[in-house]
């Protein structure tokens, strides 16, 4: 990652694009003679928020920061619906199994989990929750889904199993140690494992490839550990995120839209840095809406447009912002 750090012809970066934090904590850590010359960074991933966020609490933050995984085109399509059509691919690609029938187990109820538990549920899995946040577990119950802790959750399928049955276990939370060695002890046999997050340490891999007694792979990214108990675990992706290790990732059209969030903060970030103190932003939501407009089209999406009577009665511009900033999408 270091020789990303300077230009071929040796001259330093002067903006960061960053998808997970390590460049940011890079810069941070190892080349602080550099800060002074960066216009700021943009961020696209939860993760690598989350990273911000402890910067700057801790004093740490160096650069101004937008959170383009907070822009509403960003979180609401790359996470939700880019999620949504990949998690089936991924599953459907490792394991060629039928998932109507099946228990899911989403491990939390964010974004990504929200996308992750309409598409299992579209394919007639039966979904379970776990969560710590007591707003997005009452979604998840109102939205018809069980939510239990994941050590309820890790038995609750046995029921359900026959010779090859399975539970579909996927991380979608930004956290680690969301999946211990007692769950995957519990787990029924044959149970499959994966992640969708950032990184793997929200399945205890290192537990799985410790405490053995024998490893198959089954096909790439598509790993059988057997357990001292009898009972064996199928890990997809090496725990990584599934849907790039075991698919194509997200649609293209998903990842316009959440590229375009990146060059607009880039944009934005670069000719008014001077407006934007050392701090983490979210991308104006006039900007935020032109990213949406320029997909419209594709879609032969056609808006109704406000007459001037209707802009002064809702306090708007005829052009938009549409939606105050504290509007909930």
């Amino acid at each position: 990652m270091a020789e990303i750090i300077y230009f071929p012809d040796k001259q330093a970066l002067n903006m960061i694009l960053d998808d997970s934090g390590d460049l940011t904590r890079l810069v941070h850590e190892k080349y602080t003679e550099l800060l002074s010359g960066i216009y700021g960074i943009t961020e696209a991933s939860t993760t690598g928020v989350q990273n911000l966020y402890k910067l700057s609490e801790g004093g740490q933050l160096k650069l101004r920061a937008f959170n383009v995984n907070g822009s509403v085109t960003t979180s609401k399509f790359d996470n939700m619906y880019g999620c949504r059509e990949s998690i089936v691919e991924a599953i459907k690609s490792a394991s060629g199994i039928m998932i109507a029938g099946k228990v899911a187990v989403v491990a939390g109820y964010g974004d990504v989990g929200k996308g992750t538990a309409q598409a299992l549920k579209g394919m007639g899995a039966r979904i379970i929750v776990t969560e710590i946040d007591p707003i997005t577990a009452l979604q998840a119950a109102i939205e018809g889904h069980e939510v239990l802790t994941m050590e309820e959750a890790c038995n609750i399928g046995r029921i359900f199993i026959t010779a090859r049955e399975f539970i579909y276990v996927c991380n979608i939370t930004g956290c680690r140690d969301i999946i211990r060695s007692e769950h995957l002890l519990k787990m029924p046999d044959n149970a499959i494992v994966c992640n969708l997050g950032q990184y793997d340490v929200e399945i205890d891999v290192d537990w799985l490839n410790s405490n053995n007694v024998g490893k198959e792979t089954i096909k790439s990214q598509v790993d059988r550990y057997q357990l001292e108990n009898g009972r064996s675990i199928i890990l997809l992706a090496e725990g990584r995120a599934v849907n790039l290790g075991c698919a194509h990732g997200h649609p293209s059209f998903v990842k316009s839209v959440s590229f375009t969030n990146q060059v607009y903060a880039q944009m934005e970030l670069y000719k008014h840095y001077d407006q934007y103190p050392i701090g983490i932003y979210i991308l104006p939501k006039k900007l935020d809406e032109e990213v949406a407009t320029l997909h419209l089209e594709h879609l032969n999406v056609k808006l109704t447009k406000l007459t001037r009577q209707q802009a002064f009665y809702l306090g708007l511009k005829q052009n938009g912002p549409f939606k105050r900033e504290y509007y909930h999408y």
